[in-house]
């Protein structure tokens, strides 16, 4: 069979030969601690389960959920917009519901690009980002993001010929998988660094709550209150642990809103409605349940960066995400795949090679933190007598 060119630059994933590797070392009976993946392995708290539930029962949400259908969801997405940003969007046309913000990032490109126009990403970067411009046939220029300039990228650097052939850029911040986090100072910068260059900016937010010392990350839309060139992508799967629910929505420029809601039509129909009360329960209630998540992300970051003190590798403190961004031994700074390879091979405990995010990546290995304090600590006690 002849299949289409743009699965060329898919079939190299690093993550897939990473989920080989933990299929083999189950296979052979031996524990997998596994710090790889970004999947929470919190519970959904119990009222959002409530409401999926109640609805179950309700014959009139088994259909095909349509945009229409949608309103209450919108309306809640927006209310939660104005509360937590202080930015009013107008549910109808600036609001979209999504299958997860994966979704948004990976079909926003199908209404962007043209084949061989360039989208502007981070490097390192969510693998989802490239597969999206990947699949529009569009080109990828890889912004370094660097430990000496704080993990935010230089927008002066990007070269000219590639700005007159780009038409969008993605950013996200805190981001994944450096766990940096950016100002509201240089969100105005990239704003105004877009709108110069007709380009459309795109800010992935998974990670919106999940920031430590009582500290808070500004909204795209807070440098772009008019949503003259801005798309914000969120999601339910962090704050509120309901990443197998697939829920999540877009909200910014109308124009942007309603391309991609074009791509959708031909793509799916929405989630069940049932998902969708729980979500906007979820949207509507107090920031309990988002701060004993924080908390426990938090102490969970405390916990390992210790456990890894103890064994010798000395780790920055992030100051959000799920993640630590950690510098390999100098036997493995230029190879991060095979030491993912060869740990989880000896030991048990996968973690993520930073090549896979993209070239800069290079030299870092990202922890995800989704085990217990007690797990935790084990998996470092391993990783310090393999690396000894």
């Amino acid at each position: 069979m002849q299949f289409a060119d743009r699965l060329q630059p898919l079939q190299s994933n690093v993550f897939a030969d990473m989920d080989n590797a933990k299929s083999r070392v189950k296979a052979s009976g031996k524990q997998v601690i596994d710090l790889s993946l970004g999947s929470s392995d919190l519970p959904t708290d119990k009222f959002i389960l409530e409401a999926i539930a109640e609805a179950l029962n309700d014959t009139s949400t088994h259909g095909y959920s349509l945009f229409g259908s949608t309103l209450g969801f919108r309306e809640a997405a927006a209310g939660w917009i104005q509360q937590r940003f202080g930015v009013t969007v107008d549910p109808e046309t600036e609001v979209l519901p999504l299958i997860g913000s994966q979704e948004g990032t990976a079909h926003l490109p199908l209404a962007l690009l043209n084949p061989n126009d360039f989208a502007i990403l981070q490097d390192p970067g969510y693998p989802s980002h490239y597969g999206g411009i990947h699949m529009a046939s569009g080109q990828v220029y890889g912004m370094p993001l660097l430990a000496e300039n704080n993990f935010l990228p230089i927008f002066a650097d990007i070269p000219s010929a590639v700005l007159a052939q780009s038409k969008m850029m993605v950013l996200s911040y805190p981001h994944n998988p450096t766990t940096a986090t950016a100002s509201l100072e240089f969100f105005q910068s990239a704003v105004n660094f877009c709108q110069q260059h007709n380009l459309a900016l795109v800010h992935d937010f998974p990670y919106v709550d999940l920031v430590f010392d009582r500290s808070a990350q500004p909204s795209i839309l807070q440098a772009d209150r008019d949503r003259q060139v801005s798309i914000e992508f969120f999601t339910m799967s962090k704050s509120y642990n309901m990443g197998g629910f697939r829920v999540g929505f877009a909200v910014g420029n109308r124009e942007l809103i309603k391309a991609l809601r074009q791509i959708k039509a031909v793509v799916d129909f929405n989630q069940y409605q049932g998902i969708m009360r729980g979500a906007i329960k979820a949207l509507a209630g107090d920031r309990a349940p988002i701060d004993r998540v924080v908390t426990t992300f938090q102490e969970r970051r405390d916990v390992m960066i210790d456990a890894l003190k103890e064994i010798g590798w000395t780790v920055p403190t992030p100051t959000a995400t799920m993640y630590l961004w950690a510098k390999l031994p100098d036997r493995y700074a230029h190879d991060s795949v095979n030491f993912c390879l060869d740990l989880i091979a000896k030991t048990g405990v996968a973690l993520s090679p930073g090549a896979g995010f993209g070239k800069h990546g290079e030299g870092y290995v990202r922890f995800a933190l989704v085990h217990s304090p007690e797990v935790l600590r084990e998996a470092a006690t391993k990783i310090g007598q393999f690396i000894r």
